[in-house]
């Protein structure tokens, strides 16, 4: 017999932010800097299912240093944003695409699945107690992260037992400082983000852990994101350390490195793919080479590229380095499609252009 469904208990918090400092904070808001006054939590354990779910005051999370999260890394987490319309209102964009990622996640790192309607159900909740940090700048947004973590105590080597899953939720401006109209890359050649049977397509934090020894790299190289190659020939462009990517060419036709189980099925890029259909843009998901990216960047061939995320949306990608690696794409900076690309998608998320596709909820 299955457990019931938990319903949300709502417990407000006794002092939240003042209104006049929430909103002096919303001024300049970051990335991932600032944080909502609540969070949402479930429980889980494997004899009652999920359980004492609830909205409460965020706070700091107690955990006993036996924790498994802390020893054998099982976690993961998802990345989505509220959006507030010109009428006041607020949106989700895709969140049920996020609700199964969130579960195929799960099932890679053998964690229980969050059914849909739970996640979905947390998410709403969250954003509506917490709808005025939601900066009213140009572009901001409220960035949502659920994410779930094995917090049973024991050092064995096992699935664990008991697991807690939460949402927090933080306003956001610009994802680069600075606003930056393109991002330079490096690209690694002494690591590799994932391979084939590992858990790339997983959104898990052991991927990111294992990439920012070589977004350190680029940083001290001067450029703004890593972008990693495929882990047994080092020769095929797979993806940066948090985003997809894409090529715009001459003949206006795109590509993208294909899901093989190595790249993270990134929302945005799936929503990439259907927005190129209807602007009457060929796309073709096929490997592209780092000798290629460089050859045809030099004879004028690709004309753009650009990187895409939840967080970042689409940022056109101006130049490429590496170990005698330099050359830069188009004129360095935004190209036409990258940029209606862009301006197409943010328009849908903001409820500012028709949703043919149904992408958008709005929950407020």
């Amino acid at each position: 017999m299955q457990p019931e469904r938990p319903s949300f208990v709502v417990e407000p918090h006794a002092s939240p932010v003042a209104a006049a400092d929430r909103d002096a904070l919303l001024a300049n808001p970051g990335f991932g800097k600032l944080f909502t006054d609540h969070m949402a939590i479930i429980r889980y354990s494997e004899d009652r299912g999920w359980h004492d779910a609830a909205i409460r005051a965020r706070a700091p999370i107690a955990l006993d240093p036996a924790a498994s999260v802390l020893h054998y890394a099982q976690e993961i987490f998802e990345g989505l944003k509220a959006y507030r319309t010109a009428d006041g209102g607020v949106t989700l964009f895709r969140p049920d695409r996020n609700a199964h990622r969130f579960q195929q996640s799960a099932a890679r790192l053998a964690m229980p699945q969050l059914p849909a309607d739970l996640f979905l159900q947390s998410v709403r909740e969250l954003v509506s107690i917490d709808r005025d940090w939601i900066p009213a700048i140009d572009g901001g947004s409220l960035y949502l992260r659920p994410f779930m973590f094995a917090s049973e105590v024991f050092l064995g080597v096992r699935p664990a037992k008991e697991y807690l899953y939460c949402v927090i939720a933080s306003p956001a401006g610009a994802y680069f400082k600075g606003g930056t109209p393109a991002v330079s890359l490096w690209v690694s050649q002494d690591y590799t983000r994932a391979a084939a049977g590992g858990t790339g397509a997983a959104k898990c934090g052991g991927n990111y852990a294992a990439s920012l020894v070589a977004q350190a790299e680029a940083i001290e190289q001067g450029c703004d994101q890593v972008v990693f190659l495929d882990a047994v020939e080092r020769r095929w462009i797979e993806e940066l350390g948090g985003m997809n990517t894409f090529f715009v060419f001459d003949d206006g036709t795109m590509i993208t490195p294909p899901l093989t189980g190595t790249i993270l099925p990134g929302i945005t890029r799936d929503a990439i793919l259907t927005l190129a259909a209807d602007m009457g843009v060929a796309v073709r998901e096929e490997r592209y080479s780092l000798d290629q990216w460089c050859a045809d960047s030099q004879s004028g061939r690709l004309r753009e590229a650009f990187a895409c995320g939840t967080a970042a949306v689409v940022t056109p990608i101006g130049s490429v380095r590496g170990h005698d690696i330099d050359f830069r794409i188009g004129n360095g900076g935004p190209g036409m499609v990258t940029q209606g690309i862009r301006e197409r998608l943010v328009a849908i998320q903001r409820g500012e252009a028709p949703d043919p596709h149904g992408w958008v909820e709005r929950i407020l």
